[in-house]
């Protein structure tokens, strides 16, 4: 399986931080937030990732490299100065993405969930790691069935950022600019999304003040990362 890291967002709720730096780049418990997802990818067996670019894409590129000193193979998604939103991105990475399920990851979250117990049921064109509501989000965006079907309401749980996609999700669509919800409902309604809830330590690392209180939550050794474990003090 390949792997695919969401890293072309501006982050305008981060600004100023991410003004100067890309979100996946920024730092908690001593890391940058993309280190724990290739550490999380290299201990689940998977060797090959996509990452999207564009805002401060040259940084990433240049952090990251071809990957070797993580063990891994990365390949590169430009998207020019303008961010092609998620599932445009997704669709435009898909040449590099082949042709079977990836494994999708938002590169500012942060999850302590290891990636080799993502379980996609066969026909799946979706699978979706769910969390509780958080506060930010209270809404939420899914409801859950007991056999692992996600259902649009009642909705006490949010998508983590982190999923296993087939590309045929994204049959039909065109080359451009558009969001990934809409192809997930759509397989909702088709009855091909599917879902595991996750119970453990998850951060949407949005906002300065979010990634502070993970920062302290690592540093305190409140969150345990699977592989990579934060530096105390």
């Amino acid at each position: 399986m390949k792997a695919m890291i969401l890293a072309a967002g501006r982050g305008e709720r981060m600004r100023p931080l991410s003004d100067r730096m890309p979100k996946p780049l920024l730092e908690a418990g001593g890391y940058p937030l993309v280190e724990y997802h290739l550490a999380a990818l290299l201990k689940a067996g998977i060797r090959e990732v996509v990452v999207n670019l564009s805002w401060l894409g040259d940084s990433i590129r240049d952090a990251l490299g071809s990957g070797g000193r993580h063990g891994l193979s990365i390949a590169y998604s430009p998207e020019g100065p303008v961010p092609l939103g998620t599932g445009g991105g997704i669709h435009h990475a898909l040449p590099l993405l082949g042709a079977d399920p990836f494994l999708l990851v938002n590169g500012d979250i942060w999850i302590d969930l290891p990636f080799d117990q993502l379980r996609r049921p066969a026909g799946s064109h979706g699978h979706l790691v769910l969390v509780p509501n958080p506060p930010h989000h209270p809404g939420g965006d899914y409801g859950l069935s007991a056999n692992g079907h996600v259902q649009p309401a009642p909705t006490p749980l949010t998508y983590s950022g982190l999923s296993i996609l087939d590309p045929r999700l994204f049959e039909g669509c065109e080359a451009g600019a558009f969001p990934l919800k809409p192809l997930l409902d759509r397989a909702l309604a088709a009855g091909r999304l599917t879902g595991q809830q996750h119970e453990g330590a998850w951060s949407d690392v949005g906002t300065p003040e979010r990634l502070a209180a993970l920062d302290a939550a690592l540093r305190l050794g409140q969150f345990h990362h699977p592989v990579l474990e934060s530096p105390v003090g």
